[in-house]
């Protein structure tokens, strides 16, 4: 079943409040404070992508679900390794599901963005390979600075570090895009 249309911002809202809520609680809180408002602000992130899709988007459920693990253990333990290895994993897992998909030749982005982009099969395949390695990429930023920085730092760079180099990314993959879209393909 389609989901139902939701405004980009709105969207793009439910996906960054969650690590803006983290980020502000961490510097007034600490880091076991943070990680359980961010376990809840995603949970409710997540409750309302449902109620305003009628579906939940996979990677957005993927990332809650460790989340919550990784905070659990953050909090039952009171050892913050958990949660700053948490993006080490989603990254390396959407990486990692990325290629699978691409070695089965059953790519899993074209899924995920269905709804956004047309592309066709090389362009998918291309698009693919290149989220999978920006995916490997972040996993292998975060473990450098969780590793080697204050745990304000990695918040940071969490919040400054992370979402920026995202959306240029993203923004640097419009020319294959437009090369690729079926539209321009067919005429």
């Amino acid at each position: 079943m389609p989901s139902k249309p939701v405004n980009p911002l709105v969207k793009l809202a439910l996906e960054f409040a969650p690590l803006a809520l983290f980020f502000v609680a961490n510097s007034r809180f600490g880091i076991f404070a943070a990680t359980g408002i961010f376990m809840v602000a995603t949970i409710g992130a997540i409750a309302i992508s449902y109620f305003l899709m009628d579906r939940l988007p996979i990677m957005a459920l993927v990332s809650a679900v460790i989340v919550i693990i990784f905070g659990g253990l953050t909090l039952a333990l009171h050892d913050d390794l958990f949660i700053k290895m948490k993006p080490t994993i989603v990254n390396g897992l959407f990486g990692g599901a990325l290629l699978v998909g691409l070695a089965l030749d059953r790519p899993i982005l074209p899924l995920v963005l269905d709804q956004v982009l047309t592309l066709t099969p090389a362009g998918w395949r291309k698009l693919t390979w290149r989220w999978a390695i920006f995916f490997f990429v972040l996993a292998a930023l975060n473990e450098f600075v969780w590793r080697n920085f204050s745990t304000d730092t990695w918040v940071n760079f969490k919040v400054f570090g992370t979402m920026p180099l995202t959306l240029v990314f993203a923004l640097a993959q419009t020319p294959l895009i437009l090369r690729h879209g079926e539209e321009t393909q067919g005429g």
